[in-house]
């Protein structure tokens, strides 16, 4: 009898889903503080659906993808448990909407005005061209640095993000035929 999408799950039928074995959801349980299981007497666990859509992200992450758990733990704390959740159900718009307030929330950093030999990105002595020519004396060939938002739009990022998945994916897929 199946239950309905809403149940709660026992780590059996959890591991079962996640075609995992049952010693590996408690050891992630260790790793990842976000895997709140419900336990009972006897020391049942019982897993939220929430917590059911977290553990397959986790798992699409670490086996499909080649995260490490340190990179799983990274991304949880950048980009929030319902980001992982949804790269594990495909929903790029989620995941997008979820970057996107990310982005919002990020805090510009504060600028202070330091003297002109600690700023970074600058040379302090005027280059001497001796290097194949480059730091030539020409300062209007000099770039500019900028300090604050990035440079690489919402599409851009996306896009990036979908090549570095195929990336590593191609990586694990080499490693496996060695």
């Amino acid at each position: 009898m199946d239950k309905s999408p809403d149940a709660f799950r026992t780590i059996s039928e959890v591991a079962d889903d996640l075609d995992l074995p049952q010693h590996v959801l408690r050891f992630w349980e260790t790793r990842f503080p976000q895997i709140r299981p419900m336990k009972r007497g006897g020391g049942r666990r019982y897993y939220r659906p929430e917590d059911v859509d977290l553990l397959k992200g986790i798992r699409h992450l670490l086996y499909d993808h080649g995260y490490t758990i340190k990179g799983v733990q990274k991304l949880l704390k950048t980009n929030g448990n319902k980001f992982v959740a949804a790269i594990a159900s495909g929903d790029l718009a989620t995941m997008e909407a979820l970057m996107a307030a990310n982005t919002e929330k990020h805090v510009e950093p504060k600028v202070s005005t330091t003297e002109e030999d600690q700023i970074v990105g600058r040379p302090k002595v005027k280059p001497s061209g001796r290097f194949f020519g480059f730091g030539s004396s020409h300062d209007d060939d000099v770039p500019e640095v900028s300090v604050g938002k990035s440079s690489v739009g919402k599409e851009d990022r996306a896009l990036l993000q979908e090549a570095l998945f195929d990336l590593l994916e191609c990586k694990r897929l080499l490693d496996q035929v060695r």
